[in-house]
């Protein structure tokens, strides 16, 4: 019987636990890097019963902009490296292809992102619930409702 492969695994107090590749894929750094990093205790990891590392999701969040950008202003420099002022970072929700095109649902704290865009580009960024990412909004007019 074929074992069907799962990208998140079990929970423990810092939320889901990633395989090494996966943090590493996540955090834009190579698998030895995220491997020396565990070593060298410069990000917490768990080990599971078989002796394999996992990284907690809250440690791949807490070091999230690190990997761009030490300071504020410096991960704001490089978010502002595309034109556009409004650029929202949060949780990838869901991911659905359909034909040509893609949805994809983004959470921003409580609120929820709906952007469509190509099914090429959502498989060309490796789009998956659960990564980070960040919205861009480039509108020529704005509504506002009345709540």
């Amino acid at each position: 019987m074929a074992r069907s492969s799962k990208t998140r695994h079990s929970r423990e107090k810092g939320g889901e636990l990633l395989k090494l590749r996966e943090a590493a894929l996540e955090l834009r750094i190579s698998f030895p890097t995220i491997k020396q990093w565990i070593y060298k205790r410069k990000i917490r990891s768990v080990k599971t019963a078989g002796g394999h590392h996992r990284i907690p999701q809250s440690e791949v969040d807490r070091l999230l902009f690190r990997t761009t950008g030490k300071t504020g202003p410096e991960r704001t420099l490089v978010m502002r490296r595309v034109s556009g002022r409004n650029q929202l970072v949060g949780r990838i929700d869901g991911v659905r292809i359909s034909g040509l095109m893609a949805e994809v649902k983004i959470s921003i704290g409580d609120q929820q992102i709906t952007s469509i865009i190509t099914a090429s580009s959502a498989r060309d960024m490796n789009l998956k619930p659960g990564q980070t990412a960040a919205a861009l909004i480039k509108a020529t007019e704005v509504m506002i409702l009345r709540v």
